[in-house]
């Protein structure tokens, strides 16, 4: 069975919604007939004294004016599958799923009677990522569509690229209830799990026993189901599974599921690391390779943000760089459009604009102010400006205003006067081009210093309230305005530097030796290198020392 062509999908649905409407009390049937269109009809809802309901995609609807009875649940019970130890039932030969609430006695006084739908072509917008042989992870919001795009993926796979799959069925949504699984999953082979918690046994057991290519699970979401995850894809089994979260960040601030993007740890790095990535001593890390090669946030029925190299977008979002995912959305003709938000990625087409915090979007003025070592830097920027700047703006002089924070206010002014620069020393943040602070005072993480990063405002830190690490900042403030050959310089060392991190990023060469540059240089290149997740290191004595860029 192949794919469907755009022209075919709409009319490919199947719901069985006949069957799941039959379940209902014939008062209940007889409302959900006077509604009229049900093709968006999610769920009906039954609460022992309550009106029921029906719950479409956009709205809700009473259905009628009578309390539902203890009969009326009864009647509905009877007439489906039995609960499971999860509560959930079926209807056999469907993918309807029916949800219990019990009281305290175990009596169940309400039900939840949500509608399976097998809907073809929904894979088309993940076609290529599941085709390839990676191991990709669903997230999205409850009834967003993951069991039906999961459900898709086995019977294309199966079916398609004619791979041995099997389900593993905890709650039978996959399948559906009965021991004859549901044609919507095509050839792939289904097993069924007595007990939600013995998912864990039943991964490993299909792949121990039946020898599959893929396996697809619905729903990972305890530690003991990550750690079979893991042990499934050491052994070179794909996997499609789709997990508890809306987002990438959701499972990394999660310590039951990170383990499926690589598991976060904290390390502690020497003094000289800390000072070159310019962070704390104690940082998060990824403490192995993830589980999943590829990640898919499904936003709604036609949109989903792909993340297509989880180890490396997690390394970014870890060392504090955005990571944007690909979007990709289905159009009413089946075609799938891409695109991707603007970041902080090497561009080399000429015609720079800052992308993000790169370093080399940037003015020159706004780069770190010249130090005597790699590592320490004066008058650091360590948020991006924001409004977009061409690399080497026009020269017209025009006045900065900084407010100091935690800086000495006389020496700033004196300095500034000495300078005899159009700099205009203020009190108000919101007055102000940017805030100057202290290292010791960044650290604590102030509402001042939040507060400028929330508006917008770049925050440079010197690492000493000295006269001579202020007089340093006021020179870069002073390069702004001058606009020197030195700037020009600069701007192509970045420029080198970003196109060799780009040469490495994509394979071409496992290191990468730059064009020897004094310390203040090469310190600028460091930075750029850990803001792609790349290492670094210099090598050499001056005046040929150099910076090698490796990953």
């Amino acid at each position: 069975m192949s794919l469907p062509e755009p022209d075919e999908m709409e009319s490919r649905v199947a719901s069985d919604l006949d069957v799941l409407v039959s379940v209902l009390p014939e008062r209940i049937q007889d409302a959900l007939a006077t509604h009229g269109d049900l093709s968006g009809l999610l769920e009906v809802v039954m609460d022992l004294g309550r009106v029921p309901e029906a719950r479409l995609v956009d709205d809700v609807v009473a259905l009628g004016e009578r309390e539902i009875s203890e009969a009326d649940i009864a009647h509905v019970t009877d007439r489906i599958g039995e609960f499971g130890e999860d509560n959930r039932a079926g209807i056999e030969r469907t993918l309807h799923r029916i949800s219990a609430i019990r009281n305290r006695r175990g009596r169940v006084v309400g039900l939840t009677l949500r509608v399976g739908r097998s809907v073809f072509g929904t894979i088309r917008i993940i076609e290529d990522l599941v085709l390839t042989g990676k191991s990709a992870l669903l997230l999205g919001r409850p009834g967003v569509g993951k069991t039906t795009m999961l459900r898709e993926v086995a019977r294309v796979l199966a079916d398609s690229a004619r791979k041995r799959v099997v389900i593993v069925d905890t709650s039978n949504e996959i399948a559906g209830d009965g021991d004859i699984p549901h044609p919507s999953i095509g050839t792939a082979r289904r097993m069924q799990v007595a007990s939600p918690a013995r998912q864990h046994a039943v991964m490993i057991e299909a792949v121990e026993n039946h020898m599959p290519q893929v396996i697809v699970i619905d729903e990972i979401g305890t530690e003991l189901e990550a750690n079979a995850a893991r042990t499934i894809a050491e052994r070179g089994v794909q996997l499609v599974a789709t997990a508890h979260g809306n987002t990438l960040e959701n499972l990394v601030r999660n310590p039951t599921l990170s383990d499926l993007i690589g598991g976060i740890h904290t390390v502690t790095l020497g003094d000289d690391e800390a000072r070159r990535r310019r962070t704390q001593k104690t940082v998060s890390e990824r403490r192995a390779p993830p589980t999943f090669d590829v990640l898919v946030e499904i936003q709604d029925w036609t949109t989903v943000a792909v993340h297509d190299d989880v180890a490396a977008v997690v390394d970014q979002m870890l060392r504090g760089s955005d990571a944007p995912p690909e979007i990709r959305t289905l159009d009413d003709e089946g075609n799938v459009a891409r695109s991707r938000p603007a970041r902080a990625v090497p561009r080399f087409d000429g015609a720079r604009q800052r992308q993000g915090r790169s370093l080399l979007d940037r003015p020159v003025a706004d780069l770190p102010a010249k130090s005597d070592s790699d590592n320490g830097v004066s008058g650091d920027p360590v948020s991006d400006p924001g409004a977009d700047t061409d690399l080497i703006p026009a020269a017209p002089e025009r006045t900065t205003r900084i407010m100091p924070y935690g800086v000495n206010k006389g020496r700033l002014q004196q300095v500034v006067a000495s300078a005899g620069l159009a700099i205009d020393v203020v009190n108000d943040i919101k007055a102000a081009d940017l805030l100057l602070t202290t290292k010791n005072y960044y650290r604590r993480r102030t509402a001042a210093l939040r507060s400028a990063e929330q508006q917008g405002k770049p925050v440079y830190v010197l690492r000493r309230n000295t006269l001579a690490q202020i007089e340093q900042f006021i020179k870069a403030i002073a390069r702004q305005n001058g606009q020197s050959q030195e700037s020009t310089a600069v701007v192509s060392a970045l420029s080198e530097a970003e196109q060799a991190i780009e040469k490495v990023r994509v394979g071409d060469k496992d290191e990468i030796e730059l064009t020897p540059q004094g310390a203040y240089v090469r310190h600028l290149q460091h930075a750029i290198a850990d803001q792609y997740g790349l290492s670094s290191t210099s090598t050499g004595r001056d005046p040929r020392r150099k910076v090698v860029i490796y990953r």
